[in-house]
């Protein structure tokens, strides 16, 4: 159980004291007692009677919490799906780690795992091979642009919510091969969805191709997005058309294991 919190955290500016007190109330709902009365959870915070009412007043309000028939308090249904969101997030991590390992040890490239948000691509993880070519610049949380590079690509082609609103965003370059003009990028993005994959070649960052497949979810939009990543000369011929295969076959057994989770485009 969380310590009782009852007086503003002064250690930082950017902290707000009510935000942690009433998180610190929400922490106190789980399996095995999901619904509290206001003289309980009083209690258990060891608060004010009338800080918990007023917070929990707000969360109500916000649409956090609930009030029973009784009165008592529950947790409403978007506290529930951010949990499903971040239990996806880690569970398919967990899923795609061995292909990322796999891909990693058998072509030496830099494997990638990104999930789509509204800024752009989030990279989730990352897994280094033995090539001495170090991806710098694409870590664990990166945000990167859905317009550059494999992965974020691959994501775009297979959402048509968001190529509709990526496309109402300037198109910026962050090199002299990446694709600024919309009717270039829809005609590629087309040609990725009918391939099934993406190839990039330094148009996000020179001297760096990369070879991403869509992780889909149960309604065929992409829910992520599995790659890997290194010297362009390391992409061609018959090397690429390997990487091809590999990232594809990874993506299509993780997209059996994403079609079962509780995912939103």
């Amino acid at each position: 159980m969380v310590a009782p919190i009852e007086s503003d955290d002064r250690s930082g500016r950017d902290i707000v004291g009510a935000v942690l007190k009433a998180c610190s109330l929400l922490e106190h709902f789980d399996a095995s007692r999901p619904v509290w009365t206001l003289n309980d959870l009083t209690s258990a915070s060891g608060m004010n009677k009338t800080t918990v009412h007023r917070l929990m007043a707000t969360l109500i309000h916000a649409g956090w919490i609930d009030r029973t028939s009784e009165g008592s308090y529950r947790v409403a249904m978007p506290l529930f799906e951010i949990g499903s969101a971040a239990l996806v997030q880690l569970d398919l991590r967990t899923a795609a780690r061995p292909y990322m390992e796999s891909l990693a040890t058998t072509f030496g490239d830099t494997a990638f795992l990104m999930v789509p948000a509204d800024e752009g691509a989030v990279c989730i993880d990352r897994l280094e091979g033995h090539n001495p070519l170090v991806v710098a610049g694409i870590n664990i949380g990166s945000v990167m642009p859905y317009h550059a590079a494999a992965g974020p690509i691959a994501m775009l082609a297979f959402s048509n919510a968001l190529r509709e609103r990526w496309f109402r965003r300037e198109l910026p370059a962050y090199t002299d091969r990446t694709l600024t003009d919309a009717t270039a990028l829809s005609e590629h993005l087309d040609s990725v969805r009918a391939a099934g994959y993406s190839v990039s070649n330094s148009d996000y960052l020179d001297g760096v191709a990369a070879v991403a497949a869509p992780i889909l979810g149960r309604d065929g939009t992409a829910v992520a997005s599995i790659s890997i990543g290194g010297r362009v000369e390391a992409f061609e011929g018959d090397a690429l058309q390997d990487k091809i295969e590999r990232v594809c076959d990874a993506a299509a057994r993780l997209t059996h294991i994403a079609a079962s989770l509780p995912v939103r485009a």
